[in-house]
């Protein structure tokens, strides 16, 4: 991996970082398949592993997938984790 490379990858990844206030892990591989370039990403969240991958036809444009990907996939884990459905608990006296 090139240092650009690199550099890129860790500059989209630092979006993510505004759904969550806690540390996250994320592990990346980049293979060039020819004619495509792939890219796959894991995200370790507590209680919650994220998969991701996507194609491009040069790395660059793989990885800007790949980030929208995974943004999106954030976002429904923390959608379903507030739980907006949630009843209130009513006192019912006796």
């Amino acid at each position: 991996m090139t240092p650009a490379l690199r550099d890129y990858v860790a500059s989209k990844l630092q979006r993510l970082q505004r759904h969550f206030d806690q540390h996250c892990e994320v592990r990346t591989q980049l293979a060039v398949r020819k004619p495509d370039h792939h890219v796959v990403a894991t995200v370790n969240l507590p209680g919650r592993t994220l998969h991701a991958d996507a194609s491009g036809s040069t790395m660059y444009a793989a990885i800007d997938l790949l980030v929208d990907k995974l943004d999106r996939l954030m976002l429904k884990h923390k959608e379903k984790k507030c739980n907006h459905h949630a009843r209130e608990v009513r006192d019912n006296p006796a």
